[in-house]
């Protein structure tokens, strides 16, 4: 959620002040939609002097942005659960199902993958991974949540498809875990990997994630994370869908999506390879923004 706030004021050209908000005591076990005030309920504070526009993401920056709506510009991205008449602007993903004449909608979620950033990316990771045949492929893999699963037993198969394809088809493999990631699954696709002649992230250092999408010639993600699929159809590689036990409406009907626009297929662990175009609409989600809150749009 932070790297698509974050993502949206950066393509906007906006300078910002990053602000991480928690709900403390007794308010955590409660939705946002119940809290009574909820500036009071958050922490750390947030008092005047308001920010020109302030950009929040989730059901809990919807509450708080509500709350100071009346003083200043607020945008919310994602389905806010509240009327979206209380926002100056609500931006959301095509899955969302939301209109409105305050509604932007975008066919992916918002992300800070830009070209400027890929390419920079790139010339940095290219020596780093020069050692790996090509094609290479990257792995976006995330992690278990309320919708899906991925535990040991999950990552063992999908460790199983990536020797395979390696193997069968002749690329290599660079697999960049997230935070979400469990420790022995991590584990597993590092032993199994490595030992095929693969990268695996050790999330140690320098997160190599952007590098890893700049050079891919095709990229492998697993269908937890609308932000990681979205990240990976804004690059040019084509982009194969691992999935994962488990069911989600919302994040299903974004999938179902994507191929049927052509963009992304499943995985079946075989390299494939077709004519992909970058799928990338947060530029245009910004100038339309900045158009609407009465900003010059960002050059470009």
């Amino acid at each position: 959620m932070r790297a698509q706030a974050q993502g949206l004021a950066e393509a906007a050209g906006f300078s910002f002040e990053i602000k991480l908000l928690h709900a403390h005591g007794f308010w955590r076990r409660l939705p946002p939609q119940w809290w009574p005030r909820p500036l009071s309920v958050i922490r750390p504070t947030l008092t005047p002097p308001w920010p020109d526009v302030a950009i929040g993401c989730g059901s809990k920056a919807a509450a708080v942005l509500a709350a100071i709506a009346p003083y200043t510009k607020v945008v919310m991205v994602q389905h806010p659960r509240m009327n979206p008449a209380r926002f100056s602007l609500v931006v959301v993903a095509r899955h969302d199902r939301l209109t409105g004449p305050n509604v932007l909608v975008g066919r992916t979620a918002l992300h800070r993958a830009t070209r400027e950033r890929l390419a920079a990316e790139a010339e940095v990771w290219r020596p780093r991974f020069a050692a790996l045949r090509r094609p290479l492929v990257a792995v976006l893999v995330g992690g278990s949540n309320n919708r899906y699963r991925l535990d040991a037993g999950v990552a063992e198969n999908l460790a199983r498809q990536l020797v395979g394809m390696m193997a069968a088809d002749g690329v290599s493999v660079a697999v960049t875990p997230s935070r979400r990631t469990d420790a022995a699954a991590r584990e597993i696709l590092r032993r199994e990997i490595e030992a095929a002649g693969g990268y695996v992230w050790d999330m140690q250092g320098e997160n190599p994630y952007f590098g890893i999408l700049a050079l891919a010639d095709a990229v492998v993600v697993t269908e937890d994370s609308v932000s990681m699929v979205s990240e990976a159809v804004s690059t040019s590689a084509p982009v194969l869908l691992a999935r994962l036990p488990g069911k989600s409406r919302r994040i299903g009907q974004f999938t179902a999506g994507l191929i049927a626009d052509g963009r992304v297929r499943e995985f079946h662990g075989r390299f494939e390879t077709w004519d992909a175009q970058p799928m990338d609409d947060t530029p245009a989600i910004a100038a339309e923004m900045c158009r609407r809150l009465g900003y010059a749009p960002p050059a470009g």
